[in-house]
């Protein structure tokens, strides 16, 4: 089975903004769970922007684009470092992919990426996904992650597309 699962940024980081790292460690584990049983997994992952206003000891999230751009691209590998980490300790690769709208809408773009994850899955690797935000602009944003991940598990044929959320009654 192939399976894409979506988890937000309150989801993936602390009280104060940092990544939450037994969180991340705990979907990983999960992950890997999945993948011994022989399923693919794909993880679409928030937390970016956070991550740089913790990394940066911002008292708050700034709400300029430049601002936030620069800050997705400061917490965007401290996330990573997180979930490579996490799926290291069960020997597992993970693989950043970081995506933009146009990805979607322009076919050879499309076919790239998804080629790209489709041989990510084929290497044994865990895909983990995110808008680019270092790059995208207010115009040309999906604005949040639940979007892409559902255009990513159309686009490689998923089985079940799971959006992780610890808010009430969604």
């Amino acid at each position: 089975m192939r399976i894409v699962a979506k988890i937000g940024t309150s989801s993936v980081t602390t009280a104060s903004g940092a990544i939450d790292t037994a969180m991340v460690q705990s979907l990983c584990n999960q992950v890997a769970q999945l993948r011994a049983a022989g399923h693919e997994v794909l993880v679409v992952s928030s937390g970016a922007v956070a991550g740089g206003v913790a990394a940066l000891g911002l008292s708050q999230r700034p709400t300029d684009t430049l601002t936030l751009q620069a800050l997705s691209a400061v917490g965007q590998s401290r996330l990573m470092s997180v979930y490579n980490t996490a799926l290291e300790q069960h020997r597992l690769v993970g693989a950043q992919v970081l995506l933009v709208p146009n990805d979607f809408v322009d076919r050879a773009q499309y076919l790239h990426a998804r080629e790209t994850l489709e041989r990510l899955l084929d290497l044994g690797c865990v895909p983990i996904i995110n808008e680019n935000d270092a790059i995208a602009s207010d115009e040309i944003r999906y604005g949040d992650n639940d979007r892409i991940a559902a255009l990513v598990a159309h686009s490689i044929g998923a089985d079940v597309l799971v959006l992780l959320t610890d808010i009430d009654g969604l």
